[in-house]
């Protein structure tokens, strides 16, 4: 017997089939004997359709109250799914994420958790029920309702799982696990069986839209054992997210591809060579409270360097006008960019091990005449920017390149 925290997303509970279908999941688990706490999200499209009614009434709704609309959404789910475990006659018990407590900070929006009362979670699991917490909030200090931002319900599971010491939390979605690339992009990705922590948060921070980034760091801090599972296939392992490579098997050079459309690259050219210099450019960009992505900074010559950066490209616009006001300031030669740009990712922790994967890399793009603007590597991975007309070309031929299509 195991104690095992499932999450469901949107499509999964997106109707009350659906809904019906999960309790039947549900319940075969608990029929093998295991302890079960059910995450879910709100219906699929309900969160959006909460928010644009809110815009309604306000066109830049108030924080605090959004929090209280937007947190319906996963009410309405794990009261509808008690009832079709109960119908189906397993004891099942609803809580929302102030009645566990998830205890957050006071960021409406985007809170983050601090700490988890698991005792009428465990009263209840003791009692033989089934526990269903909704996902993506919490509760403040002062007891205002707090929501953890998209994606958050996957935070929400991993945290429980977490809390409770889990033997296992597993995130079922609308794919049947982690696959070497986007198989809309390239047909012949193949599903992983395992990946590493720190692969898939790479993968998730470049790109990967299977897991929300900050459920895969909470799951990493915390060791919980990770599983992406499909909830419209009844068989499947999935994709195991392990804390470790397995020592008796020989790791791929690359795992996977991740690419993300959402870059607008900026350039700061002639800038003074001096300490700093970079903190004039980006600070008034943190001032605006806009993400920067990645960063590159030229050798100095003649006393001035070129500094690049690239943003979200429905920040592009603002963010010129912001360096607008720098550029006389720190003295400048011109400020420029281009919002039609793609970043395009290679990810594995056989990197480490292998030389002449950067080489294998760039010159696989070069012979399809793909230009690289921007390169930004780390350990495990190496990214470029380049023409967003290439994304779907550069991430196929790449994929070919590192042997993916024959993946096991």
């Amino acid at each position: 017997m195991a104690l095992i925290v499932q999450k469901y997303g949107g499509t999964s509970v997106g109707s009350p089939d659906r809904i019906k279908n999960v309790a039947r999941r549900v319940a075969k688990f608990k029929a093998q004997g295991h302890d079960i706490v059910v995450v879910v999200s709100a219906m699929s499209g309900e969160t959006n359709r909460l928010i644009a009614l809110a815009k309604e009434v306000q066109a830049n709704p108030d924080p605090r109250e959004l929090d209280v609309i937007v947190s319906t959404g996963e009410q309405v789910t794990i009261g509808l799914l008690a009832m079709a475990l109960k119908d189906a006659g397993i004891e099942a018990k609803s809580y929302t994420g102030s009645q566990v407590k998830i205890l957050t900070d006071s960021f409406h929006t985007k809170a983050r958790i601090q700490s988890i009362d698991d005792a009428p979670m465990r009263a209840d699991l003791n009692a033989g029920r089934v526990v269903i917490v909704a996902g993506f909030q919490g509760v403040d200090p002062e007891g205002n309702i707090t929501t953890l931002g998209r994606g958050g319900s996957d935070t929400s599971g991993v945290a429980l799982a977490a809390a409770l010491k889990a033997d296992e939390c597993q995130i079922y979605t609308d794919v049947d696990g982690v696959y070497t690339t986007d198989p809309r992009v390239v047909p012949e990705a193949k599903k992983l069986k395992t990946i590493t922590f720190e692969e898939m948060l790479e993968m998730a921070s470049l790109g990967s839209k299977v897991l929300q980034i900050r459920s895969v760091e909470f799951a990493g801090k915390y060791n919980v054992k990770l599983r992406v599972l499909s909830s419209f296939q009844e068989e499947g392992e999935g994709t195991l997210i392990t804390f470790e490579e397995d020592p008796n098997m020989e790791k791929p050079v690359v795992s996977g591809i991740a690419f993300n459309r959402d870059e607008a690259r900026i350039n700061v050219t002639g800038v003074p060579d001096k300490p700093g210099i970079a903190y004039q450019i980006l600070g008034p960009i943190a001032d605006a409270n806009i993400d920067v992505d990645m960063i590159i900074q030229n050798v100095g010559k003649d006393g001035t360097t070129d500094f690049s950066f690239t943003v979200p490209k429905g920040e592009y616009a603002r963010t010129m006008k912001v360096l607008d006001g720098v550029k006389a300031h720190i003295g400048a030669r011109e400020v420029d960019g281009d919002d039609k740009t793609c970043k395009v990712s290679i990810v594995g922790v056989g990197m480490r091990s292998h030389v002449g994967v950067a080489s294998t890399m760039f010159r696989t793009l070069a012979e399809e005449g793909i230009n690289i603007q921007m390169i930004s590597t780390s350990e495990i991975k190496i990214s470029v920017i380049v023409d967003e007309k290439y994304l779907e070309l550069a991430v196929r031929v790449l994929h070919k390149a590192f042997g993916l299509d024959q993946a096991k």
